[in-house]
C-alpha cells in the first residue's frame, strides 16, 4: 500500500536507485520527448528501471489511450494522466478491462466537488442511501463506505511543486495520504539523496517538529530550482 509514502518521479536508472535507497515507496517513470510532446515513457526505459529496483513502478498513459495502458500493464500502477497530451478529451480508460490499478488526477476543487455530495450523503438514512446508489449507478457497498468515511474511499496524494521536506509536511498536515515528488529534486543539488531522504522522513513523521527541523537543514543547493516554482 502506498499510503503514508512518497512517490518519486524518475527518468533514469540512476535516479531510480537513489530514490529507492532514500526510502521512496514507489517510482513514477517519466520521459520528455522532443518538441515538448509528452507521451507515455519508452517501455524500454521502464524495463531498465524495473531491473535495478525492487519497489513498485508506476508509468503514465494518456487520457483515453487504452492501448498505451495495455502496453504498460506489466507495471504495478498506471497513471492516466492529463499531464500528457490527451488522446481523448472526454472518455477515460475503462479500468474494469485491466488488472493493474490506476491513478487519476484531480487538478482543482471544482473537479472534487463530490465532497458537497458526500456531506449530503452523510445525512441520508439507509433507504435514501440505497436510492442514491441506484440513481448514480454505483455499487451500494461503495456508497455506504463513502458515507462512513466522509470522503472518497481512495488514497489521495498531493502533486506539483513539492521540492522540500516542508512542502511535503504541509500536504500531509492538510490531510493527504502521501505525495508525488517531481524529478526536479535531482536537479541543481549536490546531494539528491539527502533531499529525497528528507522528504520521505517528513512524510512518515509530519507532525514531529524535530524530524521536520533535522531534515530541513543543509538543503540550500536546490534553492534555485525551488525559486522557479514560485515565479
Amino acid at each position: 500500500m502506498l499510503r503514508g509514502g512518497a512517490i518519486l518521479q524518475v527518468s533514469s536508472p540512476n535516479q531510480a536507485k537513489i530514490a529507492e535507497e532514500a526510502g521512496a515507496c514507489c517510482l513514477l517513470v517519466t520521459e520528455l520527448t522532443p518538441r515538448g510532446i509528452s507521451l507515455m515513457p519508452d517501455p524500454g526505459l521502464v524495463k531498465q528501471i524495473k531491473r535495478v529496483v525492487s519497489i513498485p513502478i508506476m508509468a503514465r498513459s494518456r487520457v483515453g489511450h487504452f492501448v498505451e495502458a495495455q502496453i504498460l500493464e506489466r507495471v504495478d500502477y498506471i497513471d492516466e494522466s492529463e499531464v500528457l497530451s490527451l488522446a481523448d478529451e472526454e472518455k477515460f480508460i475503462n479500468k474494469h478491462n485491466f488488472r493493474c490499478p490506476f491513478v487519476c488526477g484531480c487538478k482543482n476543487l471544482g473537479e472534487a466537488s463530490v465532497m458537497g455530495e458526500i456531506r449530503i450523503l452523510n445525512n441520508m438514512d439507509e433507504d435514501e442511501v440505497f436510492a442514491f446508489s441506484k440513481k448514480i449507478a454505483s455499487p451500494y457497498e461503495l456508497i455506504v463506505q463513502t458515507k462512513q468515511m466522509g470522503r472518497l474511499p481512495a488514497v489521495q496524494f498531493a502533486a506539483g511543486g513539492i521540492v522540500s521536506p516542508a512542502d511535503a509536511a504541509l500536504m500531509m498536515q492538510l490531510g493527504c495520504d502521501g505525495v508525488f515528488v517531481g524529478s526536479e529534486v535531482f536537479d541543481n543539488s549536490s546531494d539528491s539523496y539527502k533531499r529525497v531522504r528528507g522528504i520521505v522522513e517528513v512524510v512518515r513523521h509530519y507532525n514531529d517538529h524535530h524530524v521536520l527541523v533535522d531534515n530541513s537543514c543543509g538543503l540550500n543547493a536546490g534553492e534555485e530550482r525551488i525559486e522557479q516554482f514560485g515565479e
